[in-house]
């Protein structure tokens, strides 16, 4: 029977272990080392929730802003589509009751109209009939400006038979020179604005724009004086008869020079030439029956204008001829 034999350590075994308890002691992390490692786990987790947190507050505000901005377009369409349809039921209530041909254009003016409508109170409406069938020219346009209306009496869906307080009233009737010429027998007929005249920051020297009425520039061929080329003659321009209705065309020279035809007339003919610019335009009642303040040009259109204040008005008296 054989003994085991035992293993007896060898003289370097004790020096391999010891340099490998070595070897593994200068790899084996320290208590400090292991806590600064935490700390970089944990700190990029912190900053991942702050801009968690900080997309959030901002999605949050975008979220608001975008909100607060479909919030007042809403209420902006809502008061413009409401004006348009009060532009609407009003332009159809002046052609009633004025017995117009088409719908004149309306603009109630002043934003926003909501309000206006809510006080009984319109700041300003503009009416505007163009092509109205008038006395002695075949055609015009008739226009009226009213500031400071009262609605208590009516509505702010104005009716055809509505009574208006108004504050102030311009009114207003233009001819073109394609009708005033004709009238006038001048059918190539050019009106202008005096050239001296000092124009204020409306392209005039009252607020709605209108020239003065003295001096406009008439330019056409006078056939009836047997004229055959265009002249520019001086134009002043006045209110007469006994109900201010009206308008009388008085010519003083014939004018040369720039922005003329700058045609001179024979001694013989200039009488006859200045005759054919001289005319009476009756009839020519305003709208609302205002009484006439103002005459002259703007653009190449000839206007009588009337201002008041203080009256209450009628729709069907927008047109009285």
């Amino acid at each position: 029977m054989r003994r085991s034999r035992a293993i007896q350590p060898q003289p370097g075994d004790d020096a391999e272990r010891a340099a490998a308890r070595g070897r593994a002691g200068r790899f084996s992390p320290s208590p400090a080392t292991m806590q600064s490692a935490q700390r970089d786990e944990e700190e990029p987790t912190a900053e991942v929730g702050h801009n968690v947190r900080m997309r959030k507050v901002l999605i949050a505000a975008v979220g608001a802003a975008v909100a607060i901005v479909v919030a007042i377009v809403g209420a902006v369409a809502v008061d413009f589509g409401t004006s348009i349809y009060a532009e609407y039921r009003l332009s159809r209530a002046v052609r009633e009751a004025a017995d117009l041909g088409s719908d004149p254009f309306v603009a109630i003016l002043g934003f926003p109209f909501i309000p206006q409508a809510m006080r009984d109170h319109y700041d300003e409406l503009e009416i505007k009939a163009n092509t109205v069938g008038h006395p002695m020219v075949d055609k015009a346009t008739l226009e009226a400006t009213m500031h400071s209306i009262g609605l208590a009496d009516s509505s702010w869906l104005i009716r055809p038979d509505a009574k208006l307080p108004v504050g102030k009233l311009e009114s207003r009737i233009i001819i073109d020179s394609v009708h005033l010429g004709r009238y006038m027998g001048i059918t190539d007929l050019m009106v202008e604005a005096p050239p001296e005249e000092t124009n204020d920051a409306t392209g005039g020297t009252t607020e709605s724009g209108i020239s003065g009425s003295r001096g406009l520039v008439f330019t056409g061929t006078p056939k009836s004086a047997h004229f055959d080329k265009r002249v520019s003659v001086s134009v002043d321009l006045s209110i007469d008869g006994a109900d201010k209705t009206t308008l009388v065309f008085t010519p003083t020279r014939v004018l040369t020079g720039p922005d003329t035809a700058n045609q001179t007339v024979p001694d013989d003919k200039r009488a006859a030439v200045l005759n054919a610019f001289s005319k009476r335009l009756p009839d020519q009642k305003l709208p609302f029956g205002v009484a006439p303040t103002s005459q002259g040009a703007r653009g190449s259109d000839v206007i009588i204008e009337g201002i008041t204040e203080g009256v209450t008005i009628t729709l069907d008296a927008f047109r009285q001829s």
